[in-house]
């Protein structure tokens, strides 16, 4: 039984700011295994709660990993039954292991101030 993951994406690195990625890398997690299995492109959902959330569950994604990411996403995401964690950076390959190999921890930070992001 595997488990699916979505890090929002910005070339092989992970996007700190989820609400204007373009693209996220799902990965399928297998015992301490993680295997790079898709791009989801999120054109035209920036910021766009529900239409990001069902983009997930469509996909089977189970859990989001992000680096800052605002309140009503994390609500929006929750509401569909997906789990966020937050405060992870690096190389998305990076990141997916250490979800695998259980050693990446929430930091339950959660993003704040909007109006430097073009949020009004």
């Amino acid at each position: 039984m595997f488990k699916k993951i979505a890090i929002p994406t910005n070339g092989e690195v992970l996007d700190a700011h989820f609400g204007r990625a373009a693209e996220f890398t799902v990965f399928e997690i297998e015992g301490q295994e993680a295997r790079k299995v898709e791009i989801l492109s999120a054109a035209g959902l920036a910021h766009q709660h529900e239409g990001l959330a069902s983009m997930f569950k469509r996909n089977g994604v189970e859990v989001l990993i992000c680096g800052g990411i605002g309140g009503g996403m994390i609500a929006g995401i929750n509401s569909v039954g997906l789990g966020v964690i937050t405060g992870a950076s690096g190389r998305v390959v990076d990141v997916a292991k250490s979800y695998a190999n259980g050693t990446l921890v929430s930091t339950g930070s959660v993003c704040q101030e909007h109006g430097h992001h073009g949020h009004h």
